[in-house]
């Protein structure tokens, strides 16, 4: 992501950065201190804030303040990171460097970063039930679960698990649109969730609920940009310095893992990922100068060298 961008959304990864530290303090304040140490160190730990700045941004664009949107925000960026300390663990991706800080598995053991992990996916729903009145709370609750469970996030890691013979599966991916189909559900659908989460603090208690029109724009946008972000990162783990990433590169080819750079080579990969940053800046035509900085953001996620 640019440092031009970043510069530009400083005031709003702060305003992510201190509801992390306040949400965090509201769910593990009477729990063990080792637990709320180890929660602290993979969240707070230095990121891009990428999905949480979905969430505030598309909450501007369809009309709501930022501070509306950081309680929803901080949920996404909770679920986000406990996918990473499991994702970071020997049985998964077994990786030892996330964030440019040893994971959390290698800091604290996998017990407890296993519990860390678990403390921040139920955390998450907390942080929405108090945050919210109750109706926009029910629905951000239900397309959060939605997007993290067997049909999204965790259904995506389990065929991506399988095209490495890890689980049962029917084999790796043989064709672009069986891995856009793995993505989809791995990185898209909480790209999306973070989306519609902003959308519904801005929009949640209007009667008849949000606008369909920003939906379908916000839904339209966030499968373009899912799938762009993912094959940038491919590219990036081709291509990309460890010290830039944060995390180790070049293990997805070690490990014989199909990517699109693999599987469709570099350069078409390059051309898909502008024809997405393309299409996704499309769909937010309707929503005028407010979706601005989304379209900004897609523009330096796809551009990105970590």
């Amino acid at each position: 992501m640019s440092a031009n961008f970043l510069a530009a959304v400083a005031d709003r990864r702060a305003r992510i950065e201190e509801g992390l530290r306040h949400w965090l303090g509201r769910i593990s304040a009477d729990g063990p201190p080792a637990l709320a140490e180890a929660m602290g160190y993979s969240l707070l730990a230095p990121g891009k804030r990428l999905r949480p700045l979905l969430t505030l941004l598309a909450c501007e664009a369809a009309g709501g303040r930022p501070a509306d949107a950081v309680p929803a925000a901080c949920a996404v960026e909770m679920v986000h990171t406990y996918s990473l300390i499991h994702d970071d663990l020997p049985a998964m991706d077994d990786d030892d460097l996330r964030r440019g800080l040893p994971t959390c598995h290698k800091k604290y053991g996998e017990a407890l970063a296993i519990l860390a992990g678990d403390a921040l996916l139920t955390g998450a729903f907390q942080v929405l039930a108090e945050g919210y009145p109750h109706r926009t709370a029910a629905v951000s609750i239900a397309e959060l679960s939605r997007a993290a469970g067997a049909v999204g996030m965790v259904g995506g890691q389990v065929l991506d698990l399988g095209a490495e013979g890890k689980v049962p599966s029917t084999g790796p991916p043989r064709t672009a649109d069986d891995l856009e189909g793995i993505h989809r559900r791995k990185t898209g659908a909480l790209f999306l969730a973070a989306l519609r989460l902003g959308l519904l603090a801005a929009q949640g208690e209007r009667p008849g609920g949000p606008d369909p029109a920003a939906r379908d724009a916000l839904d339209r946008f966030g499968r373009a940009f899912g799938l762009a972000f993912q094959v940038a990162d491919d590219l990036l783990d081709v291509q990309g310095s460890s010290d830039r990433a944060g995390k180790r590169v070049g293990k997805d080819a070690a490990r014989g893992k199909v990517t699109f750079p693999g599987l469709i080579g570099v350069d078409e990969s390059r051309r898909r990922a502008r024809a997405l940053y393309a299409e996704a800046v499309a769909a937010l035509d309707g929503l005028g100068p407010p979706a601005r900085p989304l379209a900004e953001l897609a523009a330096a996620v796809t551009d990105r060298d970590h």
